[in-house]
């Protein structure tokens, strides 16, 4: 358990240095995007390709991929019974929410998750992979059709393909499985990258919260109520049942199933209701509700797992 609080208040401590450096100013407005894009097309698919190139693939797409895809698919699927009995949100907002419910902030903060409270950066790799290869495309794809009310399959199935985290992760995987080890010139300057990920994906959150006024009077309060509480109560207890009843997995591999599992919202699900434009309150609010909430979640499910 101490190394669990340890790794939450390492990353606390960055996030808020993030927040103070925003509120001071540093590095003027456009900081936390500048961050953010370096972060996303550089630092973290260099992470993402040495971690993968020095792992064993093979373990990491069986039980903890099962996991996270009936934790997510039952956790969007209790968003969307509450909302046929009770919300009524027209279909585009009901997707998003359930995207909320269910798609997992895997890259900006489960990264420095998986590496100072796991212990082991390929523990996300799983959920990064089902999220931007199936779960992304599915929300897009109905996004699309609910929006328009036609199908564009090139438009979602470029989508991965043009992630550079996928792409990186993708090449990691090949040399993996190849069984090739790259030379010393070769990943020496992708670890230095890789190193910059998570302070940088860390800075940037921080510099997120500050301004941040949620829930206001007339925005959809219920919607996000609901979104958040499935985020950070259901889907962390329906990543347990899976992973220890229908899988029997071991204590430490529920416990890393149940703490993915726990993570808050993607932000991703923002710039998808973005795209469309539609559900983007309840996704910026469900967003910043789940980020706020999922340290306590966090906390509590590292005792009663542990």
């Amino acid at each position: 358990m101490g190394a669990v609080l340890t790794g939450f208040a390492i990353i606390a401590v960055v996030v808020a240095v993030g927040y103070v450096a925003a509120r001071l100013g540093v590095g003027g407005p456009e900081a936390r995007t500048v961050l953010n894009r370096v972060g996303f097309f550089v630092a973290s698919p260099a992470l993402l390709f040495t971690v993968l190139a020095r792992a064993d693939v093979g373990t990491l797409v069986r039980a903890p991929l099962a996991v996270a895809a009936a934790s997510a698919v039952v956790s969007a699927g209790v968003f969307v019974l509450v909302d046929r009995l009770w919300l009524r949100l027209p279909a585009p907002e009901a997707v998003v929410g359930a995207a909320g419910s269910g798609y997992v902030n895997a890259n900006n903060i489960g990264l420095p998750v998986a590496v100072y409270v796991l212990g082991d950066a390929t523990a996300v790799v799983p959920v990064i992979l089902l999220q931007l290869l199936v779960l992304a495309p599915v929300v897009l794809l109905v996004l699309d059709a609910t929006t328009s009310g036609r199908l564009s399959w090139r438009f979602v199935l470029a989508q991965p393909v043009r992630n550079p985290i996928i792409l990186g992760s993708l090449a990691g995987a090949v040399v993996s499985v190849s069984g090739w080890t790259p030379p010393a010139p070769v990943m020496a300057p992708l670890d230095i990258l890789g190193g910059a990920a998570i302070p940088m994906i860390l800075l940037a959150f921080g510099m997120s919260l500050h301004g941040t006024r949620p829930l206001r009077r007339g925005e959809p309060r219920a919607a996000v109520g609901v979104a958040s509480a499935v985020k950070l109560a259901v889907m962390p207890v329906v990543a347990f049942v899976v992973a220890r009843t229908v899988l029997g997995l071991d204590d430490a591999a529920a416990a890393s199933a149940v703490t993915l599992a726990a993570l808050p919202t993607a932000q991703n699900v923002y710039n998808y209701a973005a795209r469309f434009g539609r559900g983007e309150i309840l996704a910026r609010d469900t967003i910043l509700v789940t980020t706020l909430g999922s340290p306590a979640v966090l906390v509590v499910a590292a005792l009663l797992v542990a």
